[in-house]
């Protein structure tokens, strides 16, 4: 596997090594000593979630402020665009956001550890987005910032109309009112 910190170091693209011949494709999608080693700690994962996804569906950017949730994504099928934005006060990159097009050609994940918000948009007809996360679903302290807040500048594609996003999505709070960490 090739690991490629991006522009906020902490959040990583992992590649895995394809093995293609005339019958098709063989990867390792996931090894713990491997992903341990490539993040610099020990890593246990107690989730796995799977949504699917129309094109133009925008989720996120969401975040648990208990519970706080590391996340290694990837998709199944098709394309989207991903997001992590750097909510950790103390960080140099505080404020700042990466994205990545995943895709299940690429076979890309990113590792948006604990204390980033996160979202994505999908670019192809439909997608399947997989999750592993490091901690459990909190209901009580999920937050959702605005996908578009003009403090964080996201460059998000170029889509035909509006994305489509679910009520608590639509009602993202601004970057200046979202709960942050130290």
């Amino acid at each position: 596997m090739t690991v490629t910190p991006t522009a906020i170091p902490d959040v990583l693209v992992i590649e895995p090594k394809v093995f293609s011949d005339g019958r098709g494709w063989f990867f390792e999608s996931f090894n713990e000593r491997d992903f341990s080693d490539a993040v610099g700690r020990q890593i246990t994962f107690v989730q796995d979630n799977h949504s699917f996804s129309k094109k133009d569906v925008l989720r996120g950017l969401h975040y648990q402020t208990r519970q706080t949730q590391g996340k290694l994504v990837s998709v199944y099928r098709g394309v989207v665009f991903d997001v992590a934005v750097d909510l950790r006060q103390s960080s140099k990159t505080y404020g700042q956001s990466v994205g990545i097009e995943l895709t299940s050609d690429n076979k890309k994940k990113l590792w948006v550890p604990e204390g980033f918000a996160h979202g994505f948009l999908v670019l192809s007809d439909e997608a399947e987005f997989l999750y592993k996360t490091t901690d459990y679903w909190d209901p009580g302290s999920e937050q959702c910032i605005a996908w578009n807040d003009s403090a964080l500048n996201i460059q998000w594609p170029k889509i035909d109309g509006v994305p489509i996003m679910n009520i608590k999505d639509l009602q993202g709070l601004s970057w200046s009112r979202a709960p942050k960490f130290d």
